[in-house]
């Protein structure tokens, strides 16, 4: 940016099915400390087939739209703003400065919107214009140029600066997991690298489970790994965008974080129950959403992902209901002993890692017997044991990874704990599928 004033942005929108963006309205900064307040301009408002950028935050009126109890900017547009990674490029580029000296920096929020891409998940933008729309980072480095990156670099040829970012300084900015955005012809994908500091090979581990989750029936995002410059790469296919003949549409999400009208200082507060119960009244299929929901809970807990925090779910939004996007970010965390937590509470305040707790919650989700969700768990528990051998080998995991893996995040003890009546057969078969 030209100009450091970091006080409005305007929020520009891909409209379904359109493949241009317009402008929605403006986004500034108000009152100390500030928060961050939107009015959708005249324009927009007399717009044919203009959406509501999400409902119940900014509903279609003119006017400052009042924030949510307790938050400081619209969810709906938080959800737009870059992640840790971004954040830390951002700060780096600004500063010059790496590593722990980063963690002291900050900025003004509406300055991670305007320094970010403008490839960015869902269907919004930032821009200092309302009438000029003048993308940033147009350019997504290609699936050749990531496989090709260490010969590129060998004969003198730059790399696209976020993929040079991902590759080579990862370590250096630290505090965020590496990715750049890859495009190959009709398909774009968020790439997601190693770091020199793993302890163990998270890129693989978070493509193995999502390959098994993808095998035991949940609509999980395509993922597939590749080499590049001697580092591991997950590659997740994006679900956000389509190509048509005149370029590509962008789909608008929302986080369950937003769904639930929390923002991160409450993100403790969200549970897989008050999502269910949003997901009867708002969402498109509810009873197959909610057997998803509650499939990929349970999954969760079977591969040792405790990391399945408000964020870590969306929504798709077209303007009147929601409707759940494709699983992505289920990596089995590292795990030294056996109690654990999952990041979203699942029933009345029970937050533990335990198939017990996901029985106990099981009518939230439609599932109104014992016998029906026991089935559903014991199915993914078999798909789980069947395939990891075939997987971990497609995922290059040596046999040192497996041995740390198998019956630690995946079939941890710890789940099976507190299994009773009927239900108890889960704990058995566990000890025998570990063998």
């Amino acid at each position: 940016m030209s100009s450091e004033r970091y006080d409005e942005a305007y929020v520009w929108i891909w409209l379904p099915g359109e493949t241009e963006p317009v402008v929605a309205g403006r986004l500034y900064a108000e009152g100390s400390p500030a928060t961050l307040v939107f009015n959708y301009g005249k324009s927009y408002l007399e717009r044919e087939g203009a959406i509501p950028i999400y409902l119940p935050e900014l509903p279609l009126q003119s006017g400052a739209l009042p924030l949510l109890d307790g938050l400081t900017i619209p969810g709906c547009l938080r959800d737009a703003a870059p992640d840790a990674w971004g954040r830390r490029v951002i700060l780096n580029r600004k500063f010059g400065v790496k590593g722990k000296s980063l963690d002291s920096k900050d900025l003004a929020e509406l300055a991670f919107f305007l320094e970010s891409g403008s490839d960015r998940i869902g269907a919004l933008d930032f821009q200092t214009s309302a009438t000029k729309y003048v993308p940033r980072s147009a350019q997504n480095a290609s699936l050749e140029e990531l496989l090709q990156s260490a010969e590129r670099v060998e004969k003198g040829i730059p790399l696209t600066p976020e993929l040079d970012q991902a590759l080579h300084h990862g370590s250096s900015i630290g505090g965020a997991r590496p990715k750049a955005l890859i495009a190959d012809r009709d398909k774009k994908f968020v790439a997601k690298f190693s770091a020199s500091n793993d302890l163990y090979s998270v890129v693989k581990a978070e493509f193995i489970a999502m390959r098994l989750a993808s095998l035991a029936g949940l609509n999980v995002a395509p993922v597939s790994l590749a080499q590049a410059s001697g580092k591991n790469v997950l590659l997740v296919q994006r679900f956000d965008r389509e190509p048509v003949e005149t370029g590509w549409q962008r789909k608008a999400m929302v986080s369950a974080l937003t769904i639930l009208g929390l923002d991160e200082m409450m993100a403790r507060y969200a549970s897989y129950q008050d999502l269910a119960e949003i997901i009867r009244q708002r969402f498109t299929n509810a009873q197959d959403t909610l057997h998803e929901l509650f499939g990929r809970l349970v999954f969760n807990i079977l591969c040792g992902n405790t990391d399945d925090h408000a964020r870590n779910h969306a929504a798709f939004w077209d303007g009147q209901m929601l409707s759940l996007t494709p699983a992505y970010d289920i990596c089995p965390q590292g795990r030294a002993g056996q109690e654990a937590g999952q990041a979203m509470l699942i029933n009345e305040g029970d937050n533990l890692s335990r198939l017990s707790t996901c029985l106990k919650a099981a009518h939230h989700f439609h599932i109104p017997a014992e016998k029906q969700a026991v089935e559903i768990i014991e199915a993914q528990m078999r798909v789980i044991a069947e395939n990891w051998d075939a997987v971990c080998t497609e995922a290059g995991f040596s046999e040192v990874d497996r041995n740390l893996f198998w019956g630690r995040q995946f079939l941890n003890p710890y789940a099976f704990a507190d299994l009773e009546g009927e239900a108890a057969s889960l704990r058995t078969l566990a000890d025998e599928l570990r063998g």
